[in-house]
């Protein structure tokens, strides 16, 4: 039977005794790790969140104390009091190992069924299972420590903008559906009935009306929401640190960025972080990288050999240079072993997935070399080829040609990505940098429209003010993403304030007047009483910490997070509600035959 705590409170956590509490009487509180039964001697491991202590019972115990700790089953709830003494076999894995505790009085606080798996680090039970009984996961050492982690990013975080004159603000959870680039999460009103909120995918427009209102530094640690389909780096739901600056320009906002993370390393991890981060523009980081978000911690940069093969008779590559495209390829070096005939055709197969025609290849090896193409091929534009990819013995060249440039770089960015996981040559630390010169507008291909990349209160650069009316391909932004060892951390812009040039914006984006103040009329008015310049940018605060502790993927360090169809097994979220309820909202639910 539980029992009660009264008269019995907490003076240490387990994992805070040390040696020198040797002779100090302490009551600590926590779980069972396990209990171990040797006849005249029980040993039971109490685990909170901080670590864990050794308990002790023997013939110097009271029976009724010693009887109720031969009761203990692992994760019952336990309260201790006793008396700290040297251990007489020491346990040199955990901080506590020197000590244990001479217990004295014992409470079961909270009995335990057994649980669906044990309560360890690197738990072998399927994360489904775990995620269904996420409260007893998060029980787990390393999944604590991970979110008193995300705690300290957030308290640094706080500290840090706080002492450089930001001011924390919060924005609505409900607001009006705008267009920013995913698709929203709808709230119906009951009150407005056919009417529907949105949760915020940012904060966007409101932190931009909180500079036109005066607050010139603004922070949140907002959460944000966009109905997409999940991946390892993606949630549903997130958060974001937020922030916008009034009288700045863009060499002042990257400037923060820089310092911010310099000072979160250092106060949570000790490690320095040098500065200032490297800068490409979007053109470099594709053409030698084939991503917006390069990973620099190994090199393996794309080659362009149009030039080169501009008059060969091979079908491949004659076809897509004459369709306007590229040839291109990545050099793998010292990877002939590994890449066999049979796993570059695995490899033909991932790039057709991306939509590539396919892979031509070079093989150099002990025997020589060997090629898909060779034979189509003159022999100067070969040994053009090996110049120009760098290629030695034992490396293996992969290219692409295709009409579509754009497709020709990111099928080998993501080649480049595999090949460097095969190899393994990706290093340790940690490698920022900053993406800027975004284009101001993207083709989509699917509604055969320009679109804007970033969102379009996103100010062109001043060189650009000029191309306005001729090709929007040659429009550039003042767009920034910070970018940490391949993942995108960070998006922002200096924005547009000016109404007339806001207008001009929306009219090459494809909106009418009416149906732009439609949509954002109400920051389109706010700025016709003095808008300050400003700029800012949305830092992502589970993708951060997951950087910052090489976690796999993000449902490591959210709290609760949801699964590839955005579900969440523990509560089975999402699910149907009330007929009622509906009815109050005016909603009807289509049935799926």
């Amino acid at each position: 039977m539980a029992e009660f705590l009264t008269g019995l409170k907490r003076t240490h956590y387990c994992g805070e005794l040390r040696a020198h509490d040797i002779g100090s009487e302490v009551v600590v509180c926590g779980w069972t790790q396990r209990q171990r039964d040797l006849g005249q001697l029980i040993f039971i491991d109490l685990r909170d969140r901080t670590g864990i202590v050794q308990l002790a019972f023997d013939d110097k115990t009271a029976k009724e104390v010693f009887e109720k700790a031969f009761t203990v089953r692992s994760e019952f709830v336990l309260a201790a009091k006793g008396i700290v003494r040297e251990r007489s076999s020491k346990n040199k894995e955990i901080p506590t190992g020197d000590i244990e505790i001479e217990v004295k009085e014992l409470r079961i606080l909270s009995e335990s069924e057994t649980t669906p798996f044990e309560i360890i680090d690197n738990c072998p039970t399927a994360e489904l299972t775990r995620l269904k009984y996420r409260y007893l996961d998060l029980r787990r050492p390393e999944l604590q420590k991970n979110m008193i982690f995300r705690h300290k990013v957030a308290k640094v975080t706080r500290d840090f903008f706080d002492e450089n004159g930001f001011i924390e603000l919060e924005t609505p959870m409900l607001i009006k559906s705008t267009p920013e680039g995913a698709r929203d999460f709808l709230v119906p009103s009951r009150i407005h009935k056919g009417s529907f909120y949105a949760l915020p995918q940012s904060p966007q427009m409101y932190k931009q009306l909180c500079m036109v209102a005066g607050f010139d530094r603004y922070m949140q640690i907002a959460r944000c929401f966009r109905d997409e389909d999940l991946r390892a780096d993606r949630q549903p739901e997130f958060t974001q640190i937020d922030l916008e600056m009034s009288f700045v320009d863009m060499e002042d906002i990257l400037d923060l960025g820089e310092r911010y993370i310099k000072r979160l390393f250092t106060d949570v991890m000790d490690v320095d972080i040098p500065t200032p981060f490297p800068r490409y523009t979007y053109n470099e980081v594709m053409e030698r990288y084939g991503s917006d978000k390069p990973d620099i911690r190994f090199e393996m940069e794309i080659f362009n050999i149009s030039d080169a093969v501009a008059n060969t008779e091979f079908a491949v590559f004659k076809n897509a240079l004459a369709a306007g495209g590229s040839v291109r390829g990545i050099t793998a070096k010292n990877a002939v072993k590994t890449y066999t005939r049979k796993e570059i055709d695995k490899m033909t197969e991932f790039v057709r997935g991306m939509g590539a025609k396919g892979l031509a290849w070079i093989r150099w090896t002990d025997d020589g070399i060997s090629s898909s193409f060779a034979k189509f091929m003159k022999e100067d534009e070969m040994a053009a080829i090996l110049d120009r990819s760098g290629a030695e013995k034992g490396d293996v060249i992969m290219i692409v040609a295709d009409a579509d440039t754009n497709l020709v770089l990111s099928t080998l960015g993501a080649v480049r990505i595999e090949c460097a996981k095969r190899l393994d040559l990706i290093g340790k630390g940690y490698n920022f940098l900053w993406v800027v010169k975004f284009p101001f507008f993207e083709f989509d291909k699917e509604s055969g429209e320009w679109i804007a990349m970033h969102h379009p209160f996103t100010s062109p650069t001043d060189d650009c003010m000029d191309k306005l009316d001729g090709n929007k391909g040659e429009v550039y932004a003042k767009a920034y993403d910070m970018v940490l060892n391949g993942t995108e951390l960070s998006s922002g812009s200096i924005r547009i304030t000016n109404p007339e040039l806001q207008k001009k914006m929306f009219s090459m984006l494809g909106l009418s007047d009416e149906e732009a103040y439609t949509k954002f009329g109400f920051l389109m008015d706010a700025f016709k009483f003095g808008a300050p310049p400003h700029g800012g940018m949305g830092i992502g605060l589970d993708r951060l910490v997951m950087q910052m502790l090489g976690a796999p993927t993000l449902r490591d360090v959210v709290l609760f997070p949801k699964v590839q169809n955005a579900s969440e097994p523990m509560t089975n979220a999402p699910a149907d509600v009330d007929p009622q309820q509906l009815t109050d909202l005016g909603i009807g639910v289509l049935q799926n035959d």
